[in-house]
């Protein structure tokens, strides 16, 4: 069976997967996880010992979880596609480092912001939590402006998993109030705009939405947790 990507609502960096998906344009299906269940799946658990996603389901039976490692699979599915390269190289390197930065560096600034908003409404600890965010997530938002300066993509001539994995992360900032992007990061803001009319970014909003979505790749549907469970690898 084709590979099952475990994908998190609401607005998950797992999202950077679903687009890479779509534009390898290889048959694969999707699995819901609400990340603010109260109640988790020990199906999943299986899947996932932590209950994080994305995690990519593999032919196999074997779960493959973080993104970075997921990207580079998919990627790898298919190097004429372009969307990653050959291990060895000088691309791979600058592709695995921007990845490595955003995997780590910039998803990790918004974490205090995303503490935060779990917590009751009044609590002290909101704001201070809510600054660190700011400053940490403004030092990456800056590095990665700066970074695209002259360019049009994140690595080389064409788009890779990097960008499509940028687009899923880089709306946190909006997502938690912290920025208006537009105001504060124009560049970086207009490098993210043209992909509002890619496809596969169409599909991936459509997908985490819940609304019908029309997939510009093999997209073959979704799968429950009971189907997934029979697929496990011992």
């Amino acid at each position: 069976m084709e590979p099952v990507l475990f994908y998190g609502v609401p607005h998950g960096c797992s999202f950077g997967s679903i687009v890479a998906l779509e534009w390898l344009g290889q048959p694969y299906r999707l699995a819901r996880i609400d990340m603010l269940a109260k109640s988790k799946s020990d199906v999943y658990r299986r899947v996932n010992t932590m209950h994080q996603t994305p995690t990519l389901l593999l032919e196999n039976g074997a779960s493959l979880s973080e993104s970075l490692a997921i990207l580079q699979n998919i990627a790898g599915r298919d190097l004429y596609k372009k969307l990653g390269f050959a291990q060895g190289t000088e691309a791979y390197d600058k592709l695995n480092q921007i990845l490595a930065y955003l995997h780590t560096s910039f998803h990790s600034a918004f974490a205090p912001a995303w503490a935060a908003y779990k917590l009751q409404e009044g609590d002290p600890a909101i704001k201070i939590l809510r600054d660190l965010a700011k400053q940490k997530a403004a030092a990456g938002y800056a590095y990665l402006q700066s970074h695209l300066q002259g360019k049009d993509w994140l690595v080389a001539g064409n788009r890779t998993i990097a960008d499509a994995y940028l687009i899923g992360i880089a709306r946190w900032g909006e997502d938690l109030g912290l920025f208006d992007l537009k105001a504060d990061y124009p560049e970086l803001y207009n490098y993210l705009q043209k992909f509002d009319a890619d496809k596969a970014v169409i599909f991936a909003h459509a997908i985490e939405d819940g609304n019908p979505a029309e997939t510009s790749g093999k997209f073959l549907g979704h799968v429950t947790l009971d189907e997934v469970g029979t697929r496990l690898a011992v």
